[in-house]
């Protein structure tokens, strides 16, 4: 709510082109997910983290109509290192690795010539790792009444109108969000398993494999970034565990690709799920950036902290490009973030 309050603020009273001189900064490095047409159904809790083709077209067409710069993720470090001014610049990411970027997003990219970065998470590709968050819509879906303990607390309700499924897919994701990976993975393989569901058929579906990823990474636009072995939530491993994800997965990468792999992507990457250690880590890897889904614009000041860039991301729910005009002027951060322009904590 506060967000939307803060959205319509700005919207109202023109604030942030006011602010824009100062809150901006050099750029922005965008994040997204999904890009597919729009479904239209009742029950659909993830999203958020989709755009249509359409939008992402307008989007880039906007950018560049705006005097944004679209440029590759080492350009933008470049700029970054060197101080260089200029045109603000944005760097468009995409995580986890999702077939539908090949058949939706990588049109509209190649019509405009617009570089890109995709965060690979290795054990996608393989389709070893699992797609908990889809998995729980899923098996959602299936299901006409839950039962199931999910930290401590019994999840017990209907799910057969799409109502019902929305509240209890609400109720059930904050409460995994909130445990540890393991709670996180019993509690979405016993509803998968009560709903009949596949996880790895479900990756290998919505996923990537090798064949194609090494097609994909000889395009003329492409960046290739790491984004761990099982998209677990560092901050929520040991550090061993940790290490294992980050390294593991360049190196994986990197030898299924023949390609060096310097950049990494925090799985989440909201500060109960990448911080200090994590930043320290990426560092002491070797990776020559690292990106957060901590909400700001890249400063000058962020060449001391090139493991923990910030992200802009853009919301399925909010596929607007007037919502995007207010938070690429980076007043809504600056009012977030408390004036601050590094949050590297």
């Amino acid at each position: 709510m506060a967000i939307e309050a803060g959205m319509e603020f700005f919207r109202a009273s023109g604030a942030h082109h006011l602010a824009e001189p100062f809150t901006r900064g050099l750029g922005a490095i965008l994040m997204f997910h999904r890009v597919r047409p729009r479904l239209e159904q009742a029950f659909e809790p993830n999203q958020p983290l989709e755009i249509t083709p359409e939008f992402l077209n307008a989007l880039i067409v906007w950018l560049r109509q705006r005097g944004v710069e679209i440029v590759s993720l080492e350009t933008a470090l470049m700029r970054l290192r060197d101080g260089a001014s200029g045109a603000p610049f944005a760097v468009l990411s995409f995580d986890d690795g999702y077939r539908d970027f090949v058949e939706h997003a990588l049109p509209v990219l190649e019509r405009h010539g617009a570089p890109f970065t995709l965060y690979l998470t290795s054990g996608y590709a393989d389709a070893s790792a699992r797609l908990w968050w889809v998995e729980l819509e899923e098996a959602i879906r299936r299901l006409d009444h839950l039962d199931v303990i999910a930290g401590g607390r019994r999840v017990r309700c209907d799910t057969a109108t799409a109502a019902e499924k929305r509240s209890a897919f609400a109720e059930i994701y904050a409460q995994l969000r909130a445990d540890d990976e393991e709670e996180l993975l019993r509690v979405v393989t016993a509803l998968s398993a009560e709903a009949r569901l596949e996880p790895h058929a479900l990756t290998r579906r919505l996923c990537l494999g090798w064949s194609e990823l090494r097609v994909l990474a000889r395009h003329a636009l492409a960046t290739i970034g790491a984004h761990s072995v099982t998209h677990a939530r560092l901050a929520k491993v040991d550090c061993a565990t940790a290490i294992f994800e980050m390294a593991e997965s360049r190196l994986r990468i990197e030898a299924e690709l023949e390609r060096p792999v310097p950049h990494f992507c925090y799985p989440v990457g909201d500060p109960t799920s990448a911080g200090r250690r994590e930043f320290e880590l990426a560092a002491r890897l070797g990776f020559a950036s690292a990106v957060t889904t901590r909400p700001g614009m890249i400063f000058p000041e962020h060449r001391d902290h090139l493991s923990a860039l910030p992200r802009l991301s853009v919301n399925g729910r909010h596929q607007s490009l007037a919502a995007l005009d207010i938070l690429l002027s980076g007043a809504p951060f600056a009012l977030m973030n408390a004036g601050r322009r590094v949050t590297a904590a």
